[in-house]
C-alpha cells in the first residue's frame, strides 16, 4: 500500500493578510508616484501675432511638490511591512494611513484647481485612487499587523568550527564530519593531481 503525501492544510491567514497589504501598497504608492509625474495642467498665455502661445506644462509633482515625496514614502513603508512586527508594524500601519489619506488630498487639489488652461483630470483621480490604496493598506496593518509573522532569515551564518550542514544536487543533506569535506583535504587533492599523483592511492 503506497504512501499518501500529507495533505496540506490552509494558508496562513496572517501571511495572505501581509501578502495584501504590502500588494496594496505598492500599487498605490506606484500608481499615485506615475500619476504625479504626469501633467495634470497646461497653462497657456497668448502673444500677440505672429508669435505663438507659451504653454507652461505643470505636472503634479510640478504644482505639488511634496506629493511625490509621499509616494515615496508609501513605497519605502512597503518594505517596513515585511521588516517590523507586534507594535511596531502598527505603527507603520499608521503612518500608511496618513501618507495615503495626503496622497489622495493632492489628487483631490489637482481636480479642484482652478484652470489656467488645459486641464487633464483622469491623472490626478489616479493619484487620488493610489493614495486611498495605501489608506487602505494602512487601516489593514493598523488593525491586523500585530497579529502577522514576521520576515523569518533565509539564510543564517555558518559559526566557524561548526559542523557544515548543506544540500546536494539531489536534495540529501550531509551533516557532521560523514558528510563534510574539509578544506585541507581538498586543497591536498588539487596539488597531487598537480604533481601528476592520484590522490585516491594510498
Amino acid at each position: 500500500m503506497s504512501e499518501q503525501p500529507p495533505s496540506t492544510g490552509p494558508a496562513n491567514p496572517g501571511r495572505r493578510q501581509l501578502t495584501y497589504a504590502v500588494l496594496l501598497c505598492l500599487a498605490g504608492a506606484g500608481l499615485a508616484l506615475y500619476a504625479a509625474t504626469r501633467t495634470w495642467s497646461v497653462e497657456i498665455t497668448p502673444r500677440p501675432e505672429p508669435l505663438s502661445a507659451l504653454r507652461d506644462a505643470q505636472t503634479g509633482g510640478g504644482l505639488l511638490p511634496w506629493l511625490p515625496a509621499l509616494a515615496l514614502v508609501g513605497l519605502a513603508s512597503a518594505g517596513a511591512l515585511l521588516a517590523t512586527r507586534g507594535f511596531g508594524r502598527r505603527l507603520v500601519g499608521g503612518l500608511l494611513v496618513l501618507v495615503g489619506l495626503g496622497v489622495a488630498a493632492g489628487g483631490g487639489y489637482g481636480l479642484t484647481a482652478p484652470e489656467r488652461g488645459e486641464t487633464s483630470l483622469h491623472w490626478p483621480v489616479l493619484c487620488g485612487l493610489g493614495g486611498l490604496l495605501v489608506a487602505a493598506a494602512g487601516v489593514l496593518t493598523a488593525g491586523r499587523g500585530h497579529t502577522w509573522p514576521a520576515m523569518g532569515a533565509r539564510y543564517e551564518r555558518v559559526r566557524p568550527g561548526a559542523p557544515a550542514t548543506g544540500h546536494g544536487a539531489s536534495g540529501a543533506v550531509a551533516t557532521g564530519t560523514g558528510g563534510r569535506v574539509e578544506a585541507g583535504r581538498t586543497v591536498a587533492a588539487w596539488d597531487a593531481l598537480d604533481r601528476g599523483e592520484d590522490p585516491t592511492v594510498n
